[in-house]
């Protein structure tokens, strides 16, 4: 009884939050340069030396994902430039926790998927120590930090070091167009100089995207079956990137089976999240699952396995519904919202209530399934 009318009081509360203090002040946004979006962009204004993530500033971005998880190809994928063709806005409604809520739970929230280099490249250093800082502050005790490509490795290694979390490497499908053909072996050579790094606990993002036109997907599952071998040589965990793509990924998982992981940002059938399942992997549930419109990705968070779930939030991609602009708000002049790590706990939120379970139990099976889809994080942890 007590769990519940906690529960209750955090759900009233929630939904009356301020916006929490540490928001960047409207005076430090920042001025898009001038120029196409080299990556891949359609009418980006970001110079090619400010750009981040391909998928951020293409089709292929946040509302790429939300139209995917809600079943609507219509969505104005086009012009949601999420983080790059905006300023660097605070979001609108941010999430601080409620004096005196000190429970164990709350602060064991792990964000299995984080681009926090996103934030460093756009904004610079101070900018995302204090989105990290904010994060933790909220409950998140530790963020995955995925590489996509060659160049940001260093980067994703750096900043798990410099804030006690942990990173992941590895060729994301939408970079393989742009990778060279010796970019597997360059990796490989990363992996092999930080295989002893107890931060570096999987390989990923990898995987294949069928959402966005125009990628050759010969070339995309080339690159993934090698990062494939190259997970199954360093006996480490991969985290996929599964866009309309989940047939093929398992396909290949059969013929080179690895020690499980993490399908990111799931939105397959009820059928394919068994299969992933039973192959050792667990399902990752970000900001998509809040829009009431993703009726099926909502039964999955609703039907599967409590032990099958892990939390993510993708930052600065996919933003929950309160961050979400829409094309109208865009054209009034809205800036789209800047997903963080900050979000989590209010995105679990949401999980637990269409669980119908406490935040609390949530938190803390969740805790556990990251740990066991990453080995290495369980050590970590333990010494923090």
């Amino acid at each position: 009884k007590v769990r519940r009318m906690r529960w209750a009081m955090w759900k009233l509360w929630a939904g009356r939050s301020p916006r929490a203090a540490w928001l960047l002040p409207q005076a430090r946004q920042r001025t898009p340069a001038a120029g196409a979006l080299a990556r891949g962009g359609t009418g980006c204004s970001v110079g090619a030396g400010a750009c981040g993530h391909l998928r951020m500033g293409s089709p292929a971005g946040a509302a790429g994902d939300v139209a995917d998880a809600c079943g609507d190809s219509s969505t104005d994928r086009a012009h949601l430039h999420v983080s790059l063709c905006f300023p660097w806005r605070a979001p609108a409604r941010g999430f601080t926790r409620p004096r005196g809520w000190h429970h164990r739970a709350m602060d064991a929230w792990i964000d299995t998927h984080c681009h926090l280099d996103e934030f460093e490249a756009h904004a610079g250093r101070a900018y995302v120590d204090g989105v990290r800082d904010a994060a933790r502050s909220a409950g998140v005790r530790h963020c995955v930090l995925p590489a996509v490509e060659l160049a940001n490795l260093e980067a994703v290694r750096t900043l798990a070091h410099r804030h006690g979390d942990s990173y992941a490497l590895g060729i994301h499908p939408l970079f393989t167009g742009r990778a060279g053909d010796d970019d597997v072996q360059v990796l490989e050579e990363a992996l092999a100089a930080h295989r002893d790094d107890p931060r570096l606990v999987a390989i990923g993002e990898i995987g294949l995207d069928f959402f966005v036109p125009g990628l050759d997907a010969a070339r995309q599952e080339r690159f993934y079956r090698a990062q494939l071998q190259l997970a199954r040589r360093f006996d480490l965990p991969v985290i996929l990137h599964v866009r309309r793509s989940s047939d093929k990924l398992l396909k290949a998982l059969r013929e080179l089976p690895v020690r499980g992981g993490i399908a990111h940002a799931f939105n397959g059938s009820q059928q394919q999240a068994e299969a992933f399942i039973a192959m050792g992997f667990k399902l990752g549930f970000g900001g998509a699952v809040t829009f009431d419109r993703a009726l099926q990705l909502r039964r999955l968070a609703q039907a599967l396995p409590l032990s099958s779930l892990v939390l993510e939030t993708d930052a600065p991609d996919i933003p929950p519904h309160w961050l979400y602009v829409t094309a109208a708000e865009r054209e009034a002049g809205t800036p789209q919202a800047r997903n963080t790590p900050g979000e989590l706990p209010r995105i679990a939120a949401v999980v637990a209530d269409l669980r119908g379970m406490p935040l609390e139990e949530l938190a803390e099976a969740t805790h556990a399934n990251a740990c066991a889809a990453l080995p290495r994080l369980a050590a970590l942890l333990a010494q923090s």
